[in-house]
């Protein structure tokens, strides 16, 4: 298969100052947070590659940045071969952004409420100038609602098929990859389990290419071909999904595993992450994760690990085993 997505050296870092008076009468320097940092991944096509961690650990940044919604501070994001944000040809350009939708996390906050859904859905299409007719009625459809739905407002449906109705928006303009978001995190189980296989179904049938962003792993184990988990901005370990969850190699990842919900395990004893998520404008030296890791050496608190090939898998640690 070929590479739809190849991000390199992806870093993105914000302003968090406060303002310059308040600044000079605390005698206080300005605060930069590191959002992203230094991550490099590639996405096959027709693939779902998921992004996994903590809230905060930077999914939804390389989200916006892989959309362009977001300028990264270094690094490239290219699609099919376009560096989004260093090509000159803005035509280049737009053709790669016609082909790359979102589905945001909540469904209540991202539809318009004084649209219909028929002007919802053809949003994208009519922006550009495209023939609209019919096209909300046939997709509506394509996701398991009514035809007649079109005419409806937002508010006359409930979470999951307002999602739905997100999803039939991000098909209107033919997308090649979608950035998925967090897309049933604000629905119930069974509504949750309802979408994510109508979204399997037309991947599938559309050959779509999914960047897939959740912090829930029975979501990750129902979606994925590849995982990559990030923690504190960094990627630190990357692999197919079977592999990753017969052997995690990560302490991260393993603390990931262990904490979450089993349904074999009712009763269970865990002990809790041991540990506080540092400050993400002020992080450890070293490998970050290194104040909560039980397997941390001394190199681990003044080198930062550099991603190694473990068999089929990239893992950042320095005492990480095949």
């Amino acid at each position: 298969m070929s590479v739809i997505v190849r991000i390199t050296g992806l870093t993105r870092i914000f302003d968090v100052s406060k303002p310059w008076l308040n600044r000079l009468l605390e005698r206080r320097p300005k605060a930069f947070l590191k959002a992203v940092s230094d991550v490099s991944l590639e996405i096959e096509e027709r693939s779902v590659y998921a992004l996994v961690g903590e809230s905060g650990s930077g999914k939804s940044t390389i989200g916006n940045m892989v959309v362009g919604l977001l300028a990264p501070s270094e690094g490239s994001v290219e699609i099919n071969g376009v560096d989004l944000y260093r090509e000159k040809d803005e035509a280049k350009v737009d053709k790669v952004r016609s082909d790359i939708q979102m589905i945001f996390q909540s469904p209540y906050a991202s539809l318009n409420p004084r649209w219909k859904v028929r002007n919802i859905i053809a949003e994208p299409v009519a922006a550009r100038g495209g023939d609209t007719k019919g096209l909300a009625e046939k997709l509506l459809e394509q996701v398991g609602l009514s035809p007649a739905d079109a005419d409806k407002f937002p508010h006359e449906f409930s979470g999951g098929q307002r999602q739905r109705i997100c999803i039939a928006r991000a098909l209107a303009s033919n997308p090649k990859l979608i950035v998925c978001d967090e897309p049933t995190s604000a629905l119930d189980v069974s509504v949750q389990a309802q979408v994510l296989n109508l979204m399997s179904d037309l991947q599938e049938d559309l050959g779509l290419t999914y960047l897939f962003i959740t912090h829930d792993l029975t979501v990750v184990q129902h979606m994925a071909d590849t995982v990559g988990v990030l923690y504190l901005g960094r990627l630190v370990e990357e692999a197919p999904r079977d592999e990753l969850f017969e052997k995690p190699r990560h302490p991260y990842t393993q603390m990931l595993f262990e904490a979450a919900p089993r349904i074999d395990a009712f009763g269970r004893e865990v002990d809790p992450p041991k540990g506080e998520i540092p400050d993400p404008i002020n992080p450890p030296s070293g490998c970050a994760f290194h104040p909560r890791c039980p397997f941390a050496i001394d190199r681990c608190k003044t080198e930062r690990p550099e991603m190694r090939k473990l068999g089929k898998a990239r893992v950042a640690c320095h005492v990480a085993e095949a």
